[in-house]
């Protein structure tokens, strides 16, 4: 059996009060987090975020592409797109 990965497009508002998924519509996942876009510590929180939310380990989380942008593509092995999203 192979490895299961989801990709999905995730829009992150940095520097929120609270830190949480806040919807999914069109394809597109939109998270607010805590951390200013500095030194990357937004994406840091935001795998730590997503990790949680979908009990996967933080190392199973990849930005692909966006890294510097909110707008961001990731990937999430060990879920099946039906179930991540």
């Amino acid at each position: 059996m192979g490895t299961t990965a989801a990709r999905i497009v995730v829009k992150v508002q940095p520097n929120a009060t609270k830190g949480e998924v806040v919807r999914f519509v069109d394809d597109v996942l939109y998270v607010k987090v805590i951390a200013p876009p500095v030194r990357g510590k937004a994406n840091t929180e935001l795998i730590k975020l997503l990790s949680k939310e979908l009990g996967v380990d933080k190392s199973s989380i990849r930005i692909e592409k966006g890294l510097t942008s909110r707008k961001k593509l990731v990937l999430i092995e060990g879920v099946s797109q039906a179930y991540c999203c």
